[in-house]
């Protein structure tokens, strides 16, 4: 069976959400599930949820960053390290723990804002095992991660009301 690599991408709310969706629908099909988070805090409202799911394993984030725009160099540095060990870690874990679905929410930002080297990202979905399904979620995925999907689903902001216009980015934080 082939697994397949999802993107969920854009600059509107649901990229998470929507691998949620698929998470729970792996789980109840029976599938095991490892759900990995990059740059995000560990009181993420789902994640509680999640972890009473039978089949469903959802690594703890225990390290907290903030915002990357707002690092110091020796903050970055040390995210960098964390992340990058974290998303080895999500891969050795996903191909020796029997895994049939990886999502790696918010690997793109991670991989964007230089905290997960791509190349390795790359690396990995081109050798992932077979049957292994991936769920990459964030914003702005490069053209060699949507190359290497199966699956880019984008989700726009239609209307946001916090920002003028269809799309404008400017000034807004998440």
């Amino acid at each position: 069976m082939k697994g397949y690599v999802h993107i969920y991408c854009g600059d509107g709310k649901g990229k998470t959400s929507a691998s949620i969706g698929l998470a729970v629908r792996a789980a109840g099909r029976g599938r095991k599930v490892l759900f990995v988070r990059f740059l995000k805090k560990e009181d993420s409202g789902e994640v509680e949820a999640l972890r009473g799911i039978p089949g469903i394993v959802v690594t703890p984030c225990d390290r907290e960053f903030g915002f990357v725009f707002r690092m110091k160099p020796e903050q970055r540095k040390e995210a960098k390290a964390y992340f990058t060990e974290r998303f080895r870690c999500a891969c050795k874990e996903s191909i020796s723990g029997g895994c049939d679905v990886l999502v790696l929410d918010e690997l793109v930002g991670a991989c964007n804002s230089g905290m997960v080297p791509e190349e390795e990202a790359v690396e990995f979905l081109k050798n992932r095992p077979d049957g292994l399904e991936v769920v990459l979620t964030g914003r702005d995925p490069s053209g060699r991660l949507i190359e290497l999907a199966d699956y880019v689903s984008e989700i726009r902001a239609e209307k946001h009301p916090f920002r003028q216009g269809v799309g404008a980015r400017e000034g807004i934080e998440y």
